[in-house]
């Protein structure tokens, strides 16, 4: 049809015209033009001083390794430097990418004016948190799991499951950091510290808000359909759904209870952050720490 002579100008349409009216690309009509490659698409420039089979393996052997699921590509590069073996981001990547080894990611749809557009990421630990919940199921029943976080160093302070969902046992996470990160438990013993949530029932409880407000933490509920502003927290149970709560059954509460607190240290201790450097929750808050330590 691009070829064809126009009645009126004495010319071929052209392609790009032809596109234009039909509404289709012209790089779609490049493509089933080109003849089929029996070759597979090879990466171009020079190859490291690894051959690509053996740092495949070696990927291999990082993802057999780590405790956790769906872990991208920039933190096995990462683990793979932690081996002493130093190579390329972007070849990690494609290798990764073409023995289908990256983790499944879901499309972004289009969204209008955000009602959060900023930072939710302190510059210190122990100033911002954040608590949130989700649901599991175990052969008891449905099981409740609360947990809490600090937003600078992505750390899980907090971690707990319930047969009941009330405001006791949101409660409970939150608890356990204040006696972890503050040394006990008492009025004004956490002053300073603010406390993301969003607007559930069980977090916006009078009972809730007292606790708060007795242990010095300032209440800060999220935004309204805007889940970005408790971002570290969900975040979080993304990382717990994939690596826990979706792989065994459990028999009871109790048991989920045991396997979430081992989780947490296996999780501070072993699971990567990039924007810290990649390191672990524990060592981002070590690094901040100990320079005030030794102050002291």
């Amino acid at each position: 049809m691009s070829q064809a002579i126009s009645p009126v100008s004495r010319r071929p349409y052209g392609l790009a015209a032809v596109c234009r009216i039909c509404r289709i690309a012209r790089s779609g009509v490049y493509r089933s033009q080109a003849p089929p490659s029996s070759a597979p698409a090879e990466r171009r420039g020079p190859v490291g001083a690894m051959p690509d089979a053996a740092l495949l393996a070696a990927i291999r052997d990082v993802l057999a390794a780590s405790p956790f699921h769906g872990e991208c590509h920039r933190k096995v590069w990462a683990r793979l430097r932690h081996r002493g073996i130093r190579t390329s981001l972007r070849r990690v990547l494609h290798l990764m990418r073409q023995n289908d080894l990256l983790a499944p990611t879901r499309a972004g749809s289009a969204r209008g004016p955000r009602a959060h557009d900023g930072t939710i990421i302190p510059e210190a630990v122990d100033t911002i948190g954040g608590t949130d919940r989700t649901t599991t199921w175990t052969r008891e029943g449905s099981a409740a799991v609360f947990i809490a976080v600090d937003r600078c160093s992505a750390e899980c302070v907090g971690i707990h499951a319930s047969a009941r969902v009330t405001r006791f046992e949101a409660l409970v996470p939150v608890r356990q950091g204040v006696r972890r990160h503050f040394g006990g438990f008492d009025a004004g013993i956490a002053r300073g510290l603010t406390m993301r949530h969003d607007h559930g029932s069980q977090y916006m409880s009078d009972h809730f808000q007292k606790e708060l407000r007795f242990l010095g933490i300032e209440s800060s509920p999220a935004f309204v359909r805007a889940p970005e502003g408790n971002g570290c927290a969900e975040r979080f149970i993304r990382t717990l759904k994939e690596n826990l709560l979706w792989l065994p059954t459990f028999d009871t509460i109790e048991e989920l209870r045991q396997a979430l607190l081992v989780f947490r240290d296996a999780y501070n201790t072993t699971w990567l952050i990039q924007r810290h450097g990649i390191v672990t929750p524990a060592e981002c808050r070590k690094r901040q720490l100990q320079p005030i330590a030794q102050a002291a």
